[in-house]
């Protein structure tokens, strides 16, 4: 099967019953996608498919065909992310760090969605992924320092300190419309 992943196509051997997690991983080589509870309940798998993060260990590979695929690599591999990468870093948002590569893309799929989230918007979309070692709250704090800092880059904080993102002004974090 061809598979767009990171937005390169690419062939798959997998057979019918096969997850995407299982092709990403056997099949591609590709092994941020982690393999925790094979149940859909911990969220280390997670990838982005058409824009949506989705645990890829409970979804079938062939029903990916034709649909975009970003994982964790895709993620590192481009600049315009590295933000994210950095104020986890910073923020220590990670320990054993086997839960980190479902959190980035989560937080990634977030800020795609709401490039100025508040902090409740981010501990609603984490909310599906699960971290043995407790580091929870420190991963909210790194997604708001990285959409600032994405943001700025962008130049799109005004001179007063309000985030324009997508044609709209956004007062603060909240994503209201200003």
């Amino acid at each position: 099967m061809e598979l767009e992943i990171n937005g390169r196509k690419q062939q798959v051997s997998a057979e019918p019953h096969h997850t995407l997690q299982q092709a990403l991983r056997s099949g591609l080589g590709l092994t941020g996608a982690k393999h925790m509870c094979g149940h859909g309940a911990c969220g280390s798998c997670t990838v982005i498919l058409d824009g949506r993060p989705v645990l890829s260990c409970i979804l079938l590979a062939c029903m990916c065909e034709g649909k975009a695929i970003q994982t964790v690599e895709g993620i590192a591999a481009d600049p315009a992310w590295k933000p994210l990468i950095d104020a986890y870093c910073k923020w220590d948002a990670m320990q054993c760090g086997y839960c980190t590569p479902g959190f980035l893309v989560t937080a990634k799929a977030l800020l795609d969605r709401d490039p100025s989230p508040g902090l409740d918007e981010c501990r609603e979309a984490l909310a599906g992924n699960i971290c043995i070692c407790g580091t929870y709250p420190r991963h909210a704090e790194a997604i708001l320092e990285a959409a600032g800092k994405i943001a700025a880059d962008a130049g799109t904080i005004a001179a007063d300190g309000t985030i324009v993102a997508a044609g709209m002004i956004a007062s603060g974090r909240g994503g209201q419309d200003g």
